[in-house]
């Protein structure tokens, strides 16, 4: 038995150095914004630098979120997920590609504070609301949210460089994401033992659901994409960067201008992975429409609710979720 194969090649993600974003300048953009086009187009995943995250935030978010995974089991249950997807997923709560094996990770998931009398709230299905955050362990709160909406300013300077990219007002997004469905995720991933065989993930082969995502993840590796070619390589930590990649809601928002990619987790390093996610998407009620982005063009698909997209996606991914139909 073995692990799941890929190519370990240095060039395959490029890297880019997004510092000039924070100028705010027309021409600062207009360069950055080729070389994202080009990564969202060709690869759909790409590393940037110089993101503005302090590093800081980002060790102490995963600080604390080892202390939380290092909790027994019966500790970290007393916050399960609940019905707003906020909380805790165990192993085996997940199967992103509904594979034969469960993906191989516990989750803790949240999303942007809101108090229950939010008139969003009311719009959202049942999504939106208040979070699900442990009382055993305050720093959790504190390290999660402050890395979170430290993470919202890389995200706006990084879609306004996507509207410059293909062309549309470089304010498309503004608007939409006042308010976002933003969620936050810390994941560990156990050392994935070789006789568990090549099929066996901590995540498996899946696209993204929504617009960005922005990843940190720990120096152990284990994330994959798939290239355009077909072969599968391995997205390595560098040190100093954020991975980015485009998802399903904005390919469709692009009327396939920009690429969603299929990408996994194999935890081959022996040791316990961690990753932090922030999964950057527009406000809940945003109507997601091809003819917003490519004026004039057919569009290939219909409008969609972005928030209504998201959850049906939950629906078929989360074990809870299913218990609960």
């Amino acid at each position: 038995m073995s692990y799941t194969v890929a190519k370990d090649i240095d060039t395959a993600i490029p890297v880019i150095d997004i510092g000039a974003l924070q100028s705010g300048t027309p021409q600062a953009y207009a360069s950055v914004a080729r070389e994202i086009r080009r990564a969202a187009t060709d690869v759909g995943f790409f590393y940037v630098s110089n993101h503005g995250v302090a590093q800081e935030r980002i060790d102490r978010a995963f600080a604390a979120g080892r202390r939380f995974f290092e909790l027994p089991l019966e500790a970290k249950q007393k916050v399960a997920v609940n019905s707003r997807h906020r909380g805790f997923v165990p192993v085996g709560g997940a199967n992103v590609a509904r594979a034969a094996s469960p993906d191989l990770k516990e989750t803790f998931s949240w999303g942007l504070e809101l108090p229950e009398d939010d008139p969003d709230v009311r719009g959202a299905n049942g999504l939106l609301g208040p979070n699900n955050w442990p009382g055993f362990l305050p720093e959790l709160q504190s390290a999660l949210y402050e890395y979170f909406t430290a993470s919202f300013a890389c995200g706006d300077r990084l879609l306004r460089a996507i509207a410059v990219s293909i062309g549309i007002d470089a304010d498309f997004f503004l608007t939409r994401y006042r308010k976002p469905y933003a969620r936050g995720q810390i994941v560990h991933y156990p050392p994935q033992p070789q006789n568990l065989g090549p099929d066996q993930r901590g995540i498996g082969e899946h696209t993204d659901f929504g617009c960005i995502t922005l990843l940190s993840q720990d120096s152990n590796g284990g994330l994959q994409i798939r290239a355009r070619d077909g072969e599968w390589v391995k997205a390595r930590p560098i040190e100093g960067t954020l991975v980015i990649n485009i998802g399903d809601l904005l390919e469709r928002w692009s009327n396939d201008r920009l690429t969603s990619t299929l990408h996994r987790v194999v935890n081959t390093s022996g040791r316990d992975r961690y990753s932090l996610t922030v999964f950057y998407d527009p406000r809940y009620s945003t109507v997601v429409d091809p003819r917003d982005m490519a004026p004039g063009e057919k569009p290939h698909y219909e409008p969609i609710v972005a928030g209504d997209h998201i959850r049906s996606r939950f629906d078929k991914t989360f074990a809870y979720r299913n218990r609960a139909a």
